[in-house]
């Protein structure tokens, strides 16, 4: 199995960002699933309750990401931005999950890929995490004064679906086939019931 590449390896814990319930474990469970086996804590923030889904109330996916995130080893948190399928670029998101990255600390970010030809939200909070990570290593936000500037090791951005994939870089693979990741990926993943 090979950890996420960060420098230096440690146990700093890994913040993974989501639109929706099931972004995070779809589009990078596997990795969470190798990172936290081997000891790193994680978190999920979610950044909207799946409200305009087709299927599911926001109650049963709400409690589906919190048992999805358990199996994972991980914590999930849910945050209120502008609501699923409302997802609007502002300073004030960008602040506001800035703040989050201060108060975790976490060496590595995941966030959804910035490729266009997705749910418009997933790239929007791509640019907003991206933004945010940025933002949180300068001291002089006076928003953010109260904590301590953070800079993260290392950003990388998932693919929640195909046509996610960046067409002009080259991806970062990282082996999750092992027997035991598999599984408790997958088991993540069939917790969304709903969908």
């Amino acid at each position: 199995m090979k950890p996420i590449p960060t420098s230096p390896r440690d146990s700093t814990p890994l913040l993974a960002f989501g639109a929706h319930p099931d972004d995070i474990e779809f589009g990078c469970g596997g990795v969470i699933a190798l990172e936290t086996r081997a000891g790193r804590p994680a978190r999920f923030v979610v950044c909207s309750t799946g409200e305009s889904a087709s299927h599911g109330t926001p109650e049963q996916r709400i409690a589906e990401t919190r048992k999805a995130a358990s199996l994972l080893g991980a914590t999930a948190d849910f945050i209120e931005l502008d609501g699923d399928a409302h997802l609007e670029l502002r300073a004030a998101h960008v602040i506001k999950l800035a703040g989050i990255i201060r108060k975790t600390r976490p060496g590595v970010v995941l966030a959804p890929s910035l490729a266009g030809n997705q749910h418009p939200d997933h790239a929007r909070l791509g640019q907003i995490v991206r933004d945010a990570a940025r933002l949180a290593r300068y001291g002089g936000v006076e928003e953010l004064r109260e904590l301590p500037a953070h800079a993260i090791h290392q950003l990388y951005y998932y693919a929640v679906t195909p046509d996610a994939e960046p067409a002009d870089i080259s991806p970062v693979l990282v082996d999750v086939s092992a027997p035991e990741v598999l599984a408790i990926w997958t088991s993540a993943m069939e917790a969304h019931l709903s969908q």
